[in-house]
């Protein structure tokens, strides 16, 4: 399909969700007219219009944190785009990797993904290392270091290993997310994104 087929609004418009090609995570709503699509088509990597400043704008362009296009989607409507990018870092403004961190509603319960999980642990560990509150247990193993951490990821590997070989599931369960919580520290600690980690494993499912 042409782009010149799509149906841009009044103001010349369409809404481009731009999505995590790897985890499928949303990362923020913009809007392209023509001539960003098109130097977004050009260049790989995502330029949007500014409906506020009135003016064409290439994500990162300042902050660094591109997006490399892998694919553009349109709708049965040939009106709205979901772009999916490898992110070179946040997509927000205000620094996290999504614009859509704010709950407006969540059922009691509510299913979440692995990766919803593992982002939100990532980000509260991340934020924890950046503030340093007071008393939390998180600050507590940054203050003393990466000694006190491999340690506590030695201590819960075991922990792990006797949970299964008692096969006691429960047990289980809570020793291993003790571990990876551990784990997602130690990554914090050596300045390693979890992504990282995902890669090499998405890498070992192809083959």
């Amino acid at each position: 399909m042409n782009s010149n087929e799509l149906t841009f609004d009044e103001q010349g418009l369409l809404p481009a969700i731009v999505q995590d090609a790897k985890t499928l995570e949303v990362l923020t709503l913009a809007y392209m007219n023509k001539e960003s699509l098109q130097k977004s088509l050009d260049t790989g990597e995502t330029w949007f219009y500014s409906r506020s400043r009135k003016e064409l704008w290439h994500k990162g362009a300042t902050s660094g944190n591109t997006q490399v296009i892998q694919e553009i989607r349109y709708d049965c409507d040939q009106d709205a785009l979901v772009v999916k990018v490898v992110p070179a870092g946040p997509a927000c403004h205000t620094g996290t990797r999504s614009c859509f961190t704010q709950s407006l509603f969540t059922k009691e319960n509510a299913v979440q993904s692995a990766s919803d999980v593992f982002t939100e642990l990532e980000e509260t560990i991340a934020k924890r290392f950046d503030e340093m509150p007071e008393g939390a247990y998180t600050t507590y193993l940054f203050e003393q270091g990466v000694d006190k951490i491999l340690k506590k990821v030695g201590e819960e590997s075991a922990e792990v290993i006797i949970a299964a070989k008692n096969r006691d599931a429960k047990e289980l369960s809570m020793e291993a997310g003790d571990l990876l919580y551990h784990l997602l520290v130690l990554l914090k600690e050596q300045q390693l994104p979890l992504q990282d980690v995902l890669d090499v494993l998405r890498e070992r499912q192809a083959k």
